[in-house]
């Protein structure tokens, strides 16, 4: 790669609008510090430092870009909170590490050369702020000969856990552990011994794990019949199980404890966009990014919350001019609010010009990654502060009106995500590994083979004062563990905002909440504002499914969504949860039900609710 020199452009903008605890995360994770630990960055001076970094790709397809320019329009996207990148392209762009990839996939084959040579990648992606997915279904089996020594081997959840314990003494990007997803096919002969890894609490805390699940075994979920299971390294039948015992057992095991989630690999590789490269076996830590071996991907969302404007434009300028702000919740309780298409628009298209131009300015941990992720260029944009963007537009999350007002907002996103990158691929070219006559192409020549990603947007939301990706409101108030030893309360400012237009303010009301109480046991609030601030647990499964399939159905990589389970949830409630996903065409799906582990990012004081 030629070096790309940058410079520094004075770029004067208003300071970014930051709330305490997105200072506390900034402070502590993002930005610059000295070799003492001292912080020596402020916010504006990070999104100056990533919009320049990234606009001088430019400069590679136009020596006479007005790179100035577009480092100020990056600069104001992301000051003005209405779009982020993923972390590392926020923590590493512009400073020596220059890993602005948040996604990987590594290959794991059957041998102790590769095994090991990917501990070692891992271990590398992991201290540059990555995170990684493997497939240990090429591995053989518990017991099955070793020809070079006459032993037996020892299988998948052995090396597993030399993963785990590399990721343990690795942090990530100087910040926090390495996350790591680990999958095996159902017809792998140790899939009992996967299935049942995480229901000893201690084991594999630095994996999330998946079941990879066929058309064909879905399709007999229901019935007693056996299926084969297969020995990975010769290819011959070593055994059967009974489809509905295996089945069970994966939804026993996620009841209890959260885990495994499923993948349902054959829809995943029918959007395959280069199945002459290869199958995709495995995704990121979050099951968002579906990714072939050595293959990148980085994300970046559009915060929902910044794409409205009032129905009256005058009340929105009378208000803009008093408070010098048009933050939502300082203006929800006094504006009715519309989407804002035309800057929705806009905000995508330039996500997308920034995204693609990550590509080209990072630097790759591996040779092989950096070309995966150039011959594919596949970018991953999502959203953010959905949950909020609805309470802003009065509709509750659980409503047939919310499932058409996000399919609305998503197929204009790709829509409009689509024509942009087949303008970049009029001025920069096609993504080099493009083929004619695929069907996962047939939507046009593009710049990118993958557009659309619905992330998690764990920290970003924090930074961006909004709900987290397409998640209803997990409670009006809770604990956040944004960082390894960091915790922070966080009350919905919306809910604030609405309760002192409506006259059911008071200080006793933030004690309440801050004490942990759920909206639910406090009185005089109104029954539409309950139904408007439905939280996670008062949403049943089936909406939870629903609404991550509207996503699925416009985004080409995947849906990164939790479906939270109260503590007294049935068992057939995972169940009905799991096969309602495979039916309505989602390409994964990931429960949890709360209480069933001793940490988890988000707690509430009441664990009956939480």
């Amino acid at each position: 790669m030629s070096k790309i020199y940058y410079l520094s452009y004075n770029i004067r903008m208003p300071k970014p609008e930051l709330t305490r605890n997105a200072l506390i995360v900034l402070n502590r994770r993002y930005l610059k510090k000295d070799k003492k630990g001292n912080v020596i960055e402020t916010p504006e001076e990070m999104f100056r430092r990533v919009a320049q970094n990234v606009a001088e790709a430019d400069r590679l397809y136009n020596p006479f870009a007005d790179i100035k320019n577009r480092a100020k329009e990056f600069f104001e996207m992301m000051a003005s909170l209405e779009f982020l990148p993923n972390s590392p392209t926020l923590m590493n762009a512009g400073r020596e590490l220059q890993q602005l990839s948040a996604c990987f996939v590594l290959p794991v084959e059957d041998s102790l050369e590769s095994i090991f040579e990917a501990v070692k990648n891992t271990a590398i992606i992991h201290q540059s702020g990555g995170g990684t997915g493997f497939s240990f279904s090429h591995l053989r089996p518990k017991n099955d000969v070793v020809s070079t020594t006459s032993g037996i081997a020892s299988g998948p959840l052995s090396f597993m856990r030399v993963f785990n314990m590399a990721t343990e003494v690795i942090k990530q990007g100087g910040a926090r552990r390495g996350a790591n997803m680990g999958v095996l096919r159902v017809d792998h002969p140790d899939i009992m011994e996967f299935i049942d890894a995480k229901r000893i609490s201690h084991e594999l805390t630095n994996f999330n794990l998946s079941v990879g699940i066929t058309d064909n075994f879905m399709s007999r979920t229901g019935a007693d019949v056996e299926y084969d299971l297969i020995n990975p390294r010769t290819g011959e039948k070593t055994g059967k199980l009974k489809t509905k015992g295996v089945f069970d057992r994966i939804v026993q095991s996620a009841w209890e404890s959260g885990e495994p989630g499923i993948l349902f690999l054959d829809r995943i590789n029918r959007d395959n966009p280069t199945p002459y490269l290869g199958e995709i076996e495995c995704t990121n830590p979050c099951g968002e990014q579906p990714l072939l071996p050595y293959e990148a991907c980085n994300l970046g969302s559009i915060n929902l919350t910044k794409m409205v404007k009032p129905k009256n434009s005058n009340e929105y300028k009378a208000m803009s001019n008093e408070k010098n702000s048009t933050h939502c919740s300082s203006l929800i309780a006094h504006c009715s609010f519309e989407i804002d298409w035309e800057k929705l628009r806009d905000t995508v298209y330039k996500a997308v010009h920034f995204l693609d131009n990550v590509i080209d300015v990072s630097n790759y941990p591996l040779p092989q990654i950096e070309n995966m992720s150039k011959g594919n260029r596949k970018i991953g944009l999502g959203v953010m502060g959905f949950a909020d963007l609805l309470i802003m537009l009065s509709i509750p999350y659980n409503s047939k009106k919310a499932l058409r007002k996000a399919e609305e907002i998503i197929k204009f996103i790709r829509e409009n995500a689509e024509e942009k990158s087949t303008e970049l691929a009029k001025e920069r070219g096609v993504f080099p590994n493009y083929k004619s006559g695929v069907r996962s192409q047939e939507s046009g020549v593009r710049r990118n083979a993958t557009l659309i990603t619905i992330a998690p947007t764990g920290t970003l939301s924090i930074i961006a004062d909004c709900s987290s990706g397409i998640e209803p409101l997990y409670a009006i108030s809770y604990i956040r563990r944004a960082l390894e030893d960091v915790k922070l309360l966080q009350i919905n400012p919306l809910f604030i905002e609405i309760a002192k237009k409506r006259g059911f303010y008071s200080e006793e009301l933030i004690k309440q909440l801050e004490n942990g109480a759920v909206i639910e046991k406090i009185k005089n609030i109104p029954d539409d504002v309950r139904r408007l601030f439905v939280t996670a647990f008062d949403i049943s499964p089936e909406w939870h499914v629903k609404m991550q399939a509207i996503f699925q159905k416009y985004t080409d990589n995947a849906v990164s969504k939790t479906i939270n389970f109260p503590p007294d949830a049935e068992i057939s409630d995972v169940r009905d949860a799991f096969l309602l996903a495979y039916k309505l065409g989602c390409k994964g799906l990931t429960i949890y039900r709360s209480g069933t582990r001793e940490e988890q990012v988000l707690t509430c004081r009441d664990i009956h609710y939480c």
